[in-house]
């Protein structure tokens, strides 16, 4: 089911959106060889518990296997859902950083990958497409667009410029739970799925690999990395359509 939100809910949505964004502008500032995936996520705790709010992955998921940590830290080849711990950033390293935060029962989600320190051309390349396929998605959430523009134009760019889209996994709606309908694929066809209304609120988050598009999970049942062994890297905003264009929301303020 589509939610569709409320002005006022766009409103405190975009709060904890804004809460999301500053945590990881924090946290980017930190990212250095040396230090602690840990180190990462027992910072952002601090800092979004800090301001009010609430890490929405820490304890997300099924009974049994739900998710230890306040956020997602995936390296070279994993893609999503990397679990911070002992390990330690490596000059050359590229690192994902993927952001949940619960400010009085609004979510926002967005995520960004960086170089740790020096990285080759290559990995620069695949962090700056992915990049530009965010934006090329965003471009086309507007209102009587579908969710396959969306998708189409992820896909396409992400193509020309010799890499590979993941499939398994996809952006989602947001801001009344951690993950809502619609799913948003990031590749398909123009003009197919869910056409785009007015008051909607979604992530859109392309992951690109260097090689293969197939993933696997590790043996913690969260890490999500590439089949081949193959860099990947991923960004996600959360966007609010409005009746004339589209906001970004996790910015930060």
């Amino acid at each position: 089911m589509v939610i569709i939100k409320t002005n006022k809910e766009i409103k405190n949505i975009k709060k904890s959106c804004q809460l999301a964004a500053n945590t990881l502008k924090y946290l980017a500032e930190r990212i250095k060889p040396g230090l602690k995936t840990i180190q990462l996520d027992q910072a952002a705790e601090l800092f979004i518990k800090k301001h009010s709010g609430v890490p929405s992955f820490k304890g997300y998921g099924p009974k049994g296997y739900e998710f230890p940590a306040s956020i997602c830290v995936s390296i070279n080849d994993e893609i999503v859902h990397g679990i911070p711990g002992e390990r330690v950033l490596k000059e050359g390293d590229i690192i994902s950083l993927d952001i949940g935060t619960n400010l009085n029962g609004y979510f926002g989600d967005m995520a960004e990958t960086f170089g740790v320190g020096e990285i080759d051309c290559k990995a620069k390349k695949l962090i700056n497409t992915t990049k530009e396929c965010l934006f090329a998605g965003i471009k086309q959430a507007v209102k009587g667009n579908y969710i396959g523009d969306i998708s189409f134009a992820i896909q396409s760019i992400a193509e020309k410029n010799g890499f590979s889209v993941v499939r398994e996994y996809v952006g989602h709606g947001v801001g009344l739970m951690v993950h809502e309908d619609p799913q948003i694929p990031n590749y398909g066809r123009r003009r197919t799925g869910l056409k785009l209304e007015e008051g909607m609120v979604i992530a859109i988050e392309p992951m690109l690999n260097q090689g293969d598009y197939r993933t696997v999970c590790d043996n913690d049942n969260w890490t999500v990395k590439t089949f081949d062994g193959s860099l990947s890297a991923h960004f996600e905003h959360t966007i609010a359509i409005y009746d004339e264009g589209n906001e970004i929301l996790t910015i930060s303020n």
